[in-house]
């Protein structure tokens, strides 16, 4: 019966996170009232300008994990994160992605995770493909960022970040909070990776190429 009143309304509904999270009623872009599970704290961390700390600590050794399997800058996938979802485990966008970076039905069924909602699973999926994408641009996180909102159809379309406001703003705020923009919300800080030479004891990161894949290292001896 409430499917059918949903209906009638036109509303979406958003798979619910717990019981504490609060579900609210908003209206889309389009002006078709939206039923989201999205708290204000996860709102609010999701728009912050600032790195903001992990609101799960079981998470963190989650990032720091997988992050590390990828060859990944862990402060960079909380960016991601923390822009996609502001760490709501059970967030469900209006286009179908899911969880914590936001995994769309496909990618997740080609990444092999069976529960996108599943912290591990999802940050599995969410670094493989980001990972996936900085290979796909050889390095250019701007491009494998804009690629991981838009897909990289569109970046290869468009010679570049392409022209749409949401992926513009996207790729902006993320490349703000992983280059230290705004400061570092108060977590714990996470080392920042940079293509150019930095004053001690910051060590010049250099981009080599190990096992077929390319990574970002400060090991002076490392291959190039």
């Amino acid at each position: 019966m409430k499917i059918k009143l949903f209906a009638v309304l036109g509303l979406f509904l958003c798979p619910l996170l717990a019981a504490a999270t609060e579900v609210r009623l908003t209206l889309g872009a389009s002006g078709r009232r939206v039923i989201c599970n999205e708290s204000l704290d996860q709102r609010t961390r999701r728009l912050s300008s600032r790195l903001v700390a992990i609101p799960d600590a079981r998470i963190e050794p989650l990032i720091a994990f997988h992050a590390d399997n990828q060859q990944l800058d862990p402060k960079l996938v909380r960016a991601v994160i923390q822009v996609e979802s502001g760490y709501n485990a059970r967030a469900r966008s209006r286009k179908g992605a899911m969880g914590l970076m936001q995994l769309m039905p496909d990618t997740a069924a080609e990444l092999a995770v069976s529960d996108p909602y599943d912290p591990d699973q999802n940050l599995r999926g969410g670094t493989t493909y980001l990972r996936r994408m900085i290979d796909h641009f050889k390095g250019q996180i701007e491009l494998a960022v804009a690629a991981y909102d838009a897909g990289p159809g569109a970046v290869e379309k468009h010679g570049g970040i392409p022209p749409y406001a949401e992926t513009r703003d996207y790729v902006k705020r993320v490349l703000a909070l992983w280059r230290g923009a705004g400061g570092g919300g108060g977590g714990r800080e996470l080392p920042r990776w940079t293509t150019n030479a930095s004053p001690s004891p910051v060590r010049k990161t250099y981009l080599t190429r190990a096992g077929g894949r390319l990574l970002l290292t400060t090991a002076l001896d490392a291959p190039r």
